[in-house]
């Protein structure tokens, strides 16, 4: 019965061939007389025009322009440049570089290379419109042609933009048709799976891959080969790693098992070999391992004592500044995969609870181990803080929104979490830019948006049945349940635009309905596709057993009854969207009820459509990174994320670059009801200070619309990572797959923050969540060395010890200690603690100088303050060193260029004089140096504060600069901020001084409001508001207690990746003024000069707290983070987003 079923299934979908029910021949053309006898069931597909018009080509809608597209590196080495590149005028110019760059296919400087963007976008269209011609897709010829026109009008005007594995090889054949590549694709002849060459015939065109592994050797061995291909092309793939036993477990043949950890290993090599020639970004890999696996502990602590290794190597002189590739990270292990761990609700509970969980052994499911649920967590949370792996994946919720249940579970999901389907699957994506469909009244133009999802689903399911796959079981799962991933980029900025705060019930309400509209939209257009389109063969045994007619995928006739249960959920999520109505808010939705009536609507339709015809597509929608393409569509945020921040840089045309405010932010000024001063007064504040804390006329109330994910370093906001947890919840329930996105915690945030991000991404019923902490990468582990390796010392109590050093470094600095740090020291008046020597030191230097001071009152000679000259120069004593006085002398290197610092000490250790000797360099060098170090001593020794010299002059940009070779300090700007921040890295915290002081927030008081730009240096500080207060053990929540961690991993250390471009001068300070602002206050601000080597995300470190992010493997520019990873905002290289 199954095989007379499979043979007529096959003689009804002849894809490719003669289309009978639509009466395509081989070419695509339309026999006149079939169109009468077409069967009602298999009509094909209509499309009335939307975008386009009949009477004009869509590309002739749009003007254009030829651009030099070029990319230069750190040092200003042009690495990319093609000429006469042709480009919409409306592209930016960053768009033109990723597009040139990354996407134009054949050699630079010949004849065969694409020109533009007309080029690139002609081969894509035409190629998946003849594709869908073969494939019965279009009822005519005018049919094809309309869907072409309205795809090519989405691709040029930005609205959409498919995953870059299109862009790099749909319609290549065109170019170059010898290609030998080879791969598994479907075969419409044969109605089956073969391997073959095809060249781009059937190119590769999924960025998203998910593969099985058995606990064999075989299969383990031949997952590598397949990762390594799919690297190989630019993809990434996810394993679940939980079907290999543990290494405690017994093999058939004798002997104990490796363990996943063990083959991991092997996997992270070759993914680090196969990334060096990988010619779009760095491999990107997911491993995950069940929660009750019984290595499942090891597997959560590997990423962190891997690193701690590296820091390690650090110390003995092993560079690791260029994070992945240096000498320090090459040499360890899991540095070339996110890690997850999968949990169940049990687990969950259990923890919540405070009950036990049991491991089980693979093969037997008998107990490994019982262990305090609450444990596991603390682990996890702990090997987050320092190292941000791993995440967490919600398996119970990940399989109830499953709609395939009936053939498999859901075990895994690709790098960067997304996209989370069957074993052994692929998934092609492609995302809108929301703020395109915003009309020139302000309103969202939701006709418009439902008419391109329409229009993208249909090409997007003509390229399953047309790509190539890496092996047989994955080409098999694509054709019979074609899972798609439709999402959108700039939420963000949709959001400000309309003067809606991204942490609010009315951000989170518009997201939803954005959300809701986009899925059940995409599942009515599959339903369409499934009724009008041929039917589809089998290609699996277990899809072939089901009696099925019609155009559905093959694996909904296998699960029917779950899939319409999961479209029946996602249809009653719906009447939760609109509690903004009811919010003390004073936000309120635009469209609000007409943008509820069409999320209705559109699931209603899509349930009842779905009920009667199926659905061509098992998965339609996914919140992918949109890395590269979010360049390509010039979004000012990608995927879900809010805005990076209120400033941005922006390379120009002609070369250069500008520093500009939001276009989003005059329009949501006028949104909230600024008028026109009110908005260029405000406007100009921001693009001086980089926010708008402080600015002339904005209500305290509207504050919130412009809170961005970075704190500019002129102000104190930020979103609250809780923020960027509901808005993944609002949206969560309207997608097939899930979410990708980093939840940025502050770097002096607690364990139990962490521990609780985890637990309520939960609770709201996220799929997966991944947290990183601020800087967490230049968390050095607590290490010392011997000279010949670093030596691990434990301490017994080490938050204890943090506690007393905290406490003793308040006294050193003259300042009161926290009441929390000496009630937890109280509380455990008889236990030991461990405090370093210059600790004891600096405060007994202060106690006695208190004291003395207590006892001769004014030092004799010293001029009182009643005795000053307010309106001269302060007067003040010199305080010699003695004759004999102890000194250090520190060797450094800057770029090549070596030099001496000698630091004269005053009887109580602190710095005095300083000398400078630079060698091998002029006497004009070395005369300013000596001259510089002598004003330098003169200041100390009258009383100028060490702490102001470093303030002032760390930072100060000019050559030479470069990498340092010191792991604490990293990239040096100049010989200055190399110096200034060596001093207070070793004389006063202890530890090293942001590369961002001064930028950052600090400890100095709010701002005033007289405050007034261009104020003295004393006034702009006070604009350097205090950061989050560090919480204590006597803070946290019960329940998280005893979270532990040694007192070096709750330093401010930072990471060392950042570089800057070498600028003469030193950063002025900018106060913040109400009063006095006028519209051309931003000339108060230094302006920057692009010298080919001055990057956009340099220049926004500048601004904004970045974290540590790394540079481009590429470029060198700073990355940022994006989603799951990061991208660089210079050149478009990614670490693995889409």
């Amino acid at each position: 019965m199954a095989e007379a079923t499979r043979k007529a299934v096959r003689t009804a979908s002849p894809l490719g061939t003669v289309a009978n029910d639509a009466g395509h021949s081989p070419s695509g053309a339309v026999a006149p007389e079939a169109l009468s006898t077409k069967s009602p069931a298999h009509s094909a597909l209509r499309f009335p025009r939307y975008f386009s018009k009949s009477t004009i080509s869509p590309y002739d809608e749009v003007q254009w322009e030829h651009r030099i597209a070029a990319i230069t590196d750190a040092g200003g080495k042009t690495i990319f440049e093609q000429k006469d590149v042709e480009i919409p005028v409306d592209w930016s110019m960053t768009a033109t570089n990723i597009v040139a760059s990354k996407y134009l296919h054949g050699p630079l400087n010949t004849p065969e290379r694409e020109s533009g963007v007309r080029a690139l976008v002609g081969r894509v269209a035409e190629t998946i419109r003849d594709w869908g011609l073969n494939g019965g897709y279009f009822a005519t010829p005018e049919d094809a042609a309309i869907f072409h026109d309205e795809l090519v009008h989405l691709l040029v005007t930005q609205k959409v933009a498919f995953n870059s594995p299109v862009w790099f090889n749909v319609g290549c054949d065109r170019l170059e048709p010898k290609s030998d590549a080879q791969n598994w694709h479907w075969n419409p002849h044969t109605c089956g799976v073969e391997f073959s060459v095809t060249g781009y015939r059937t190119p590769q065109c999924s960025a998203c891959f998910i593969n099985a592994v058995d606990d064999s050797l075989d299969s383990i061995l031949t997952l590598a080969k397949t990762e390594g291909m799919l690297f190989k092309w630019g993809s990434g793939t996810g394993t679940n790693l939980s079907s290999i036993r543990g290494s405690m477990e017994q093999l058939s043949g004798g002997g104990t098992a490796s363990g996943p950890l063990s083959f991991m290993r092997g996997f992270d090599a070759f993914a680090g070999v196969i990334k060096s020639g990988g010619k779009t970004r760095r491999a990107a890999k997911m491993v995950i391992l069940n929660v009750d696996h019984p290595d499942i502990v090891d597997f959560i602590e590997c990423k962190a004592k891997e690193e701690a290794k590296a820091w390690a190597l650090m110390r003995e002189g092993y560079d690791g500044s260029s994070g992945p590739d240096s000498e320090a990270y090459s040499s360890i292990f899991f540095q070339n995969a996110n890690n997850s761990v999968r949990v169940t609700d049990e687990f969950m509970r259990a923890v919540e609870k405070d009950a036990e969980f049991t491991t089980h052994t693979v093969k037997d499911h008998n107990i490994v181990k019982t262990y305090r649920a609450r444990d596991i967590m603390k682990k996890i949370a702990e090997a987050t803080w320092q190292c941000g792996d791993p995440g967490m994946q919600y398996d119970t919720t990940i399989n109830r929104w499953h709609t395939s249940k009936n053939t498999a579970r859901i075990n895994a999901s690709n790098p960067c979490s997304e996209y989370m389907f069957l074993d052994n699957s692929a998934c092609n994506l492609a995302s809108f830019n929301l703020l395109k469909f915003v009309t020139p009244a302000g309103t969202f133009d939701i006709q418009a948006y439902r008419n391109a999802i329409d229009i993208m689903i249909t090409a997007m399911d003509i390229l399953v049945d047309n790509s190539g796959y890496p092996t047989e079981a994955i080409a098999k799962n694509s054709h019979d349940y074609r899972p798609l991933g439709l999402g959108y980029a700039n939420l963000g900025a949709l959001l400000m635009a309309f003067g809606l705060p991204y942490d609010s019930d009315a951000g989170r309400d518009f997201a939803a309905t954005l959300t809701a509209i986009m899925c059940g939209e995409a599942y009515l257009q599959s339903s369409r596709v499934a009724e009008k389109c041929p039917p589809l063969a089998s290609a699996t045994p277990l899809t072939a057993s089901v009696e099925h007619e019609g155009g559905a995928c093959p694996g909904f006739y296998v699960n029917r009854e779950p899939f319409l249960d999961v479209i029946r959920m996602h249809r009653a999520e719906v009447n939760h969207i609109g509690k903004s109505k009811n919010s003390a808010e004073p936000f309120v939705v635009p469209q609000l009820d007409e943008l509820i009536a069409a999320s209705r609507d559109c699931w209603d339709q899509a349930l009842a459509h779905g009920e009667k015809h199926g659905y061509r597509n098992s998965q339609v929608t996914v919140l992918a990174p949109t890395g590269t393409i979010g360049f390509m569509m010039d979004c000012d945020t990608t995927g879900i994320e809010p805005d990076l921040a209120l400033v941005k840089y922006k390379k120009l045309v002609g070369g250069g670059m500008i520093k500009i405010v939001n276009n989003t932010v005059p329009g949501a000024l006028f949104k909230l009801g600024y008028n026109n001063d009110q908005v260029d007064a405000i406007v100009s504040y921001i693009d001086a200070t980089g926010t708008i804390e402080g600015a002339p006329g904005i209500k305290a109330e509207h504050l919130a619309v412009f809170d961005c994910s970075f704190k500019p370093s002129k102000g104190t906001r930020s979103i609250h990572y809780m923020g960027h947890v509901k808005m993944m919840a609002a949206t969560q329930p309207f997608l097939s797959g899930a979410i990708s996105k980093t939840v940025n915690l502050p770097h002096d945030c607690s364990l139990d923050d962490i521990a609780e991000a985890y637990l309520e991404s939960w609770r709201l019923g996220l799929k997966a969540v991944a947290v990183y902490r601020d800087g967490s990468k230049g968390a050095q582990p607590l290490n010392v060395s011997d000279g010949n390796k670093a030596k691990e010392i434990t301490r017994e109590n080490p938050v204890l010890d943090q506690a007393a050093d905290r406490v003793l470094a308040a006294l050193s600095s003259g300042k009161p200690a926290t009441e929390a740090d000496l009630k937890a020291l109280e509380a455990k008046i008889s236990e030991k603690i461990e405090v370093t020597a210059k600790s004891v030191v600096d405060a007994a230097g202060a106690f006695t100088a208190a004291l003395a001071s207590l006892v001769t009152g004014t030092r004799s000679g010293s001029p009182s303050a009643q005795d000053q000259d307010l309106n001269a120069p302060p007067r003040t004593v010199r305080h010699r060193l003695p004759e004999e006085r102890a000194s250090l002398t520190h060797k450094f290197g800057i770029a090549g260029h070596e030099g001496y610092i000698t630091v004269g000490l005053y009887p109580n250790g602190q710095p005095g004089e300083i000398f400078i000797k630079m060698a091998k360099e002029g006497s004009t060098v070395s005369g300013l140096m000596d001259s510089f170090a002598t004003a330098t001593s003169l200041a100390l020794q009258h009383g100028v504060p060490l702490k102001v010299l470093c303030e002032k002059f760390a930072h100060s940009r000019f050559e030479p600069s470069g990498w340092t070779g010191n792991e604490q300090i990293g990239f040096a700007k100049s010989i200055m901020d190399y110096i200034f921040r060596w001093l207070q890295l070793r004389f006063l915290s202890g530890h090293q001084l942001s590369l961002f002081a001064g930028l950052t927030g600090g400890a100095a008081s709010a701002a005033s409001p007289s405050a007034t730009l261009g104020a003295s240096s004393a006034a702009s500080s006070s604009f350097a508001l205090p950061s989050e207060a560090e919480r204590s053990e006597a803070q946290r929540p019960a329940q998280w207690k005893d979270l532990q961690f040694s007192p070096e991993q709750h330093s401010s250390t930072r990471g060392m990746g950042a570089t800057s471009a070498p600028q003469s001068g030193i950063l002025p300070e900018v106060g913040a003024g109400s009063s006095s602002l006028t519209a051309n206050s931003s000339s108060l601000m230094p302006s920057v000069e692009d010298r080919g080597i001055y990057h956009a995300a340099d220049a926004m470190r500048d601004m904004y707290d970045m974290g540590d992010a790394p540079s481009c493997h590429t470029c060198g520019a700073i990355m940022v983070r994006n989603g799951s990873c990061y991208r660089c905002m210079s050149c478009g290289s990614t670490s693995g987003c889409s």
